[in-house]
This record gives structure tokens, sequence and C-alpha cells, in this order.
């Protein structure tokens, strides 16, 4: 074996080890993510820690709490903004909300919010469609509290402001952005009534089971870090946690095409990833596999 295979050989059995350990002492679990999303994210802490290898971080992993919470925002999805992909607000706007509406109550659950723009953008959305108070509770989840902290402060930089306005009337909306937020000069504040609808909690997609029977989950821009053995998981995971008639929606790069659960579900916008659990099967593939 050549030096730089033996060092690739020894670089795979050391990242194995630590997702390992990390899932053992922490209950994180990585092990079945993209191999390129987590060596790439590894190795940038690698570097900036000075770190010679990867059995150093695991070590720091161990018995470092600030270096373990600081790669696990280093491994969390945070690439988001309100009304990202305008297209598919205007989508659910037109061709699910109408249908939301005709339950008596709405359960929403946007699993993998991050810093919680998207979840905000539906508050606004629903709210300007009338579907609000007690007719309807929105769950939020992510798996790193830190995360979870920043979303449940609702607090974004000023400078993102023109940008999430110009989404926000791409996507349809009915009003002026500019009344959902309070700025002051360095940032802006969603407004108490919106944050108020939104519980967030920890889940992780990886290990956790059924969150709760929703009509409609968003997991946007999420499944993509995931191997195959993994998105089929969460689908399943998805599929079990929607009700009857319930809708899915996916990032743009994102597809049931290639699952287990393609023919669970009816396609509400190709383009938009927007799906819809169809009526009368039975829950899950367990007995059907």
């Amino acid at each position: 074996m050549s030096d730089i295979a033996e060092r690739l050989e020894n670089e795979r059995i050391e990242i194995q080890l630590l997702l390992e350990g990390l899932f053992l002492k922490y209950g994180h679990d990585f092990r079945d993510y993209a191999g390129a999303h987590l060596k790439r994210r590894m190795e940038y802490r690698k570097l900036a820690e000075g770190l010679d290898n990867y059995a150093e971080m695991l070590h720091k992993i161990l018995y470092d709490q600030a270096f373990l919470q600081q790669l696990l925002l280093d491994l969390s999805i945070n690439i988001t903004e309100m009304f990202r992909d305008p297209w598919v607000y205007a989508k659910i706007r037109k061709a699910v909300v109408p249908h939301l509406k005709t339950y008596p109550f709405i359960r929403s659950w946007h699993a993998g919010c991050s810093t919680g723009q998207e979840v905000y953008s539906m508050c606004i959305l629903f709210h300007e469609e009338e579907v609000s108070g007690k007719r309807i509770q929105i769950y939020a989840t992510d798996f790193n509290d830190l995360v979870l902290d920043k979303a449940r402060q609702a607090i974004f930089p000023i400078e993102v402001v023109k940008e999430y306005t110009a989404n926000y009337q791409k996507a349809g909306g009915l009003s002026s952005f500019a009344e959902y937020y309070t700025a002051d000069y360095e940032s802006v504040k969603i407004n108490p009534p919106l944050r108020d609808r939104v519980l967030f909690s920890a889940h992780n997609l990886a290990t956790d089971g059924v969150f709760a029977e929703m009509n409609i989950i968003f997991c946007r821009n999420v499944l993509i870090y995931f191997n195959k053995e993994l998105q089929n998981k969460v689908m399943k995971l998805f599929y079990d946690s929607l009700c009857p008639g319930g809708f899915l929606c996916l990032g743009p790069k994102e597809s049931l095409r290639f699952t287990d659960y393609a023919d669970k579900f009816d396609i509400v916008g190709e383009k938009e990833r927007i799906y819809r659990k169809k009526r009368g099967l039975h829950q899950g593939l367990s007995n059907e596999q």
C-alpha cells in the first residue's frame, strides 16, 4: 500500500471512530450522512483548531464541551433565508393552504428548522391566509440546541431585510413585509404574535421517532446531506407522521422519485417538490417489504 493510500485509509478509520464516539457519548448520529459533506465540514474544523488528525478531534469531542458545540454547529445545515425559493411559497398559498383550511385544526412541522427563517415565513403566510389562533399549531425541530435558541429569538441581521422583502413580494405577499418585524440599527426581530405560534423542540431525524400526526411537513434542503439509507429512513418517519392527505415539502434538489415511498404520494408541484400522501394506504412499508 502506498503512503497516500495508507494515509487515506487511516483517515477513513479515524472519521468512522469519531462518528461512532459522537453517537455513543452524546446520541448525535451522523454515521449515515453523506461522506463528502461531513468530510468537508470536519476538515474545516480540524484545520481551524490546528489539529493534526481526526483522532485528536475525537479526544476533544469527548472532553471539551465547547468544542463539541462548535462542531455540532459546523455540522448543522444553517443555510436558510425567509421565503427562500419564493415560487414554492406561492404554490403553497395557491394549491396547499385551501386544502389545509378545510381542517378544523392544523398541525405543521418544520423538520431541520435551522435558525427559523422558513418557520416564520410560513407563520406570515398562514396569517395572511387567515389560518391562525387556536386553529393551528406549528412545530419546529432541529438536533442542535444552539441553533434552536437562535430560532426562538427570531432576530436577524438588518442587512438581510432587503433580500427577505424581495422574496416575500415574489412569494405573493399580501401586505408590507415591514409589518411583521421591529427594526433597530443592527437587526430586526419578528413580532411576538408570529413567534408565539411556534413550539421549538429538539428532534434528531437520524435517531428519533414519529413526532406527531401532521397535516403538513417541511423538510427543505436537509435530505441532500443524507445517504440513501438514511433518506429512506427519514421518509418513513415523514410518511408515518403525516395524516392521510397530508402534504410534504422538500427542497429543490430533493425528490421522492428514488425512495421507497415514491408511489405513496401524489405530486402537487413537481418543480416546487410538494407532495401529498395518498389516502387509504397502510401506514409505513414495514409489512410490505
